[in-house]
């Protein structure tokens, strides 16, 4: 899915609008320093196109931004940014911010999981 048609899709089921996308390295980096800066807790979704448990989780991770309108979403494809995620050695992974600080952290897919962990750090 290309990151024009997943930003529209994604604005069509969010209403809170804190759901992002980050397109390429640079919008990511800009996306980090806003976590570290204004605190804001934050959970950022690190997939893949090509992964399909990435692609089964995204509709649900994009609900849930629904139910926690506290938080900031943010999906990045690891493809699309390379140099930020090359730490990153599953998808997905769910990494979740806290007064500027990486706080937790989930491998792999699941709902209730991820429901559980979203309302944890919310």
């Amino acid at each position: 899915m290309e990151a024009a048609t997943k930003t529209q899709t994604q604005n069509e089921t969010n209403i809170h609008g804190n759901l992002i996308t980050a397109t390429n390295d640079e919008k990511l980096k800009d996306i980090f320093h806003h976590i570290r800066t204004t605190k804001s807790p934050a959970v950022i979704n690190f997939g893949a196109s090509w992964c399909r448990v990435c692609a089964d989780i995204l509709p649900s991770f994009n609900k849930l931004s629904n139910k926690f309108p506290k938080l900031s979403f943010v999906y990045a494809d690891i493809d699309e940014c390379p140099e930020t995620t090359q730490h990153i050695r599953y998808t997905p992974t769910f990494h979740f911010y806290r007064d500027g600080e990486r706080v937790d952290a989930m491998f792999g897919a699941g709902e209730e999981r991820l429901h559980d962990r979203l309302w944890l750090h919310s």
